[in-house]
């Protein structure tokens, strides 16, 4: 990076110093001996795959859920969606409160929240036990999604270094979400239904564990206090609009609910707006950070890469159940080869990026992410998992491990680590909205194809050709964001990615 120790925050270390360098060989200057780097890598990555995994987990076993506790016609959907409000809800507060109080002190409470909240959903009697739990956990995983990412940018402060960590992380973070299905499926066919969050008992524990040995207390932010008003507007607003999603994808757009939903999201929004540029004293989200290419950059890529692969699983899972007929411990083993494109694709994104560069790896990345999911849409009935299925997971995943690491490296290359929080929530908030508009708009796609039939085939030939919408649809997304990425993603990694202005260059370009 070509930023000097002169244009540093205060109490940052300059990227090629000492202290920089020591995030690899265990010590600092400032603070003596680091923590063990691939302790903290561990941890991360620990704490991040439980996040996705509880994303998708549960999916294949809510009918059984609904079964076993009595779910209302219309209350099952929740068992998804406390989560991902409250998730996607919280993630910039979550981020901006592990800056603000430490990352140890952070990570400890996300975990112990999540541990407990699992425990507490896996006993759950009444379906309103369950909603609640899960909105426990999705409250912990806005804190340790961001955080996760955090802990790796703080850590690893050589580039390269930090690229390699990233990629790991971002691996771990795809390939999570298609082992949830399959780890799903196996504990609701084998043992039960409640096992999908018990499962985060062993988990917690373990990262615990490797928190205590690795994560220090960073308490890397300058702010003397949290921007309670800014936290509680950002908070409504991005509520607010996923919110607006889920219903807009249950109900249909033009519903009172997703229409109120909406407006409530523009309003906090923009009052969030004026008082983090006008009012706040010490913002919680420093627009300026926005002026750097690669943090605008890779938050419109990942929306783009969220509303594909959301919506992808999704359909991807219901095309293997209502049209190939396969049990959900079927489904989820199906899903093993999209986790072994991502490993690939993944491990291949670092080495091809240091060749040709993160604008070629980007968009051959996202340009295979579109032919898979094209493939994905021209399947139909007669499809098989040899013939159609298998070779769209393996081109589709592949492209998403190459575009996922070098999107995430881009973003976080430029960021200090005093912000890494907010950068961190800043991709994690982007994917989770994305995912939820994708999963609107093509729930809708989806639902639009030819007239209802009680005749079998025409039901297939009906669901098959909704399906193979929303796909092309998702190939169009990920079409979108190669263009985007060709034209403005920088050409190789010797161009070091601008250096995201600090506070005060922000108010001498505002002065200005």
């Amino acid at each position: 990076m070509t930023e000097t120790p002169s244009g540093t925050a205060p109490g940052t270390a300059a990227p090629g110093t000492a202290s920089d360098r020591g995030a690899d060989t265990g010590t600092d200057r400032a603070s003596g001996p680091r923590p063990r780097a691939g302790l903290v890598l561990a941890t991360a990555c620990l704490g991040q795959v439980m996040v996705v995994l509880d994303v998708s987990v549960v999916n294949v076993a809510l009918p059984s859920i609904a079964g076993d506790l009595g779910f209302r016609p219309g209350g099952l959907s929740w068992v998804v969606n406390a989560y991902t409000l409250v998730f996607g809800g919280l993630l910039l507060l979550g981020g901006r409160f592990a800056d603000f109080v430490g990352h140890r002190v952070a990570m400890f409470l996300g975990l112990a929240v999540f541990g407990v909240t699992s425990v507490l959903g896996g006993f759950a009697q009444t379906p309103g036990q369950l909603i609640a739990a899960r909105a426990g956990q999705g409250l912990a995983g806005a804190l340790l999604a961001p955080l996760s990412l955090a802990v790796i940018m703080v850590t690893f402060r050589e580039t390269r270094a930090r690229a390699r960590a990233v990629g790991i992380w971002a691996m771990v973070s795809a390939a999570g979400s298609a082992l949830g299905v399959l780890l799903g499926g196996v504990l609701t066919e084998w043992l039960s239904w409640r096992w999908v969050l018990f499962v985060n008992v062993p988990i917690v524990a373990a990262a615990l564990i490797l928190a205590r040995l690795s994560v220090h207390d960073t308490r890397t932010t300058r702010m003397s206090r949290l921007d309670l008003p800014g936290a509680l507007l950002v908070t409504v607003a991005l509520t607010a609009l996923v919110n607006g999603l889920i219903r807009a994808g249950e109900h249909g757009w033009g519903t009172a609910g997703a229409l109120v939903s909406f407006a409530v999201a523009v309003v906090a929004g923009a009052a969030f707006a004026v008082w983090e540029l006008r009012a706040a004293a010490e913002p919680l989200v420093r627009f300026g950070v926005f002026r750097a290419r690669p943090v605008w950059l890779a938050n419109v890529i990942v929306l783009f890469l969220g509303a594909a692969t959301v919506a992808g699983f999704y359909f991807a899972s219901l095309f293997l159940q209502n049209v190939l007929g396969y049990s959900p411990l079927r489904a989820g083993a199906a899903f093993l080869p999209f986790c072994f494109g991502t490993v690939v694709g993944s491990m291949l994104s670092g080495r091809l990026a240091t060749r040709f560069g993160a604008r070629a790896v980007l968009t051959a990345g996202l340009v295979l992410g579109a032919a898979g999911m094209l493939l994905f849409g021209l399947m139909h009935a007669d499809s098989t998992f040899l013939t159609g299925f298998l070779p769209a997971s393996l081109v589709a995943s592949t492209g998403v491990g190459l575009c996922m690491v070098a999107n995430t490296s881009l973003a976080t290359g430029a960021a200090a680590p005093h912000e890494a929080g907010l950068i961190s929530g800043l991709i994690n908030a982007a994917r989770q909205i994305g995912g939820s508009l994708g999963l609107a708009i093509l729930t809708t796609v989806a639902a639009t194809q030819g007239a209802s039939s009680s005749a079998p085939a025409d039901r297939v030939r009906q669901l098959v050709e909704g399906y193979d919408r929303a796909f092309l649809v998702t190939a169009a997304f990920c079409a979108a964001a190669a263009v985007i990425a060709a034209v403005f993603a920088p050409r190789a990694n010797r161009e070091e990615p601008s250096a995201i202005p600090g506070p005060a260059a922000e108010q001498d370009h505002a002065s200005a």
